[in-house]
């Protein structure tokens, strides 16, 4: 190991401390009071399902909640794959979820907005793996919203935790 990376490793805590630093989840972290106290509203759809199974799997269930959390789920299949045949062979799934943190203790809304991503799955073969595909992408996809919600309320804990 080279001089350099000795002395970086060294000095990288000591840099990060000096610019008010702190881990999201630490002791005094912004998000440290969020794991269990922000209870989800419950899905009545298998997107919903998944989406709620993701945050709960980052926020941990609700046990004594502060917070709640509302969603609505948008999904939108679009072709991008189109044989010579005029078949769509390929296509993204769109998805939005707007959301809002409300607080239990007054009702207002701390914080909210909306997050977008997409994924894409193949429809070539028969209509079982199609339907297969497509479901699989649903599922990364409501993963990756949740994960962006979580990512968002961790980002702004400090503001209204």
């Amino acid at each position: 190991m080279s001089l350099f990376n000795r002395r970086s490793m060294i000095l990288m805590p000591l840099a990060l401390a000096a610019c008010g630093f702190a881990p999201a989840y630490g002791p005094s972290g912004p998000a440290a009071d969020l794991q269990g106290r922000i209870r989800i509203a419950d899905p009545n759809t298998k997107n919903g399902f998944d989406l709620v199974s993701r945050l709960e799997e980052r926020l941990g269930r609700a046990e004594a909640p502060r917070f709640d959390l509302t969603y609505t789920i948008t999904t939108i299949p679009v072709g991008v794959g189109i044989t010579p045949e005029n078949a769509i062979n390929r296509f993204h799934l769109r998805g939005t979820v707007e959301w809002s943190l409300i607080s239990r203790e007054d009702g207002a809304r701390v914080t909210g907005g909306t997050v977008e991503n997409f994924t894409a799955y193949s429809a070539t073969g028969s209509t079982v793996a199609g339907l297969a595909a497509e479901e699989d992408a649903a599922f990364r996809l409501m993963q990756m919203m949740a994960d962006q919600i979580v990512t968002r309320l961790i980002a702004t804990a400090g503001s209204w935790a």
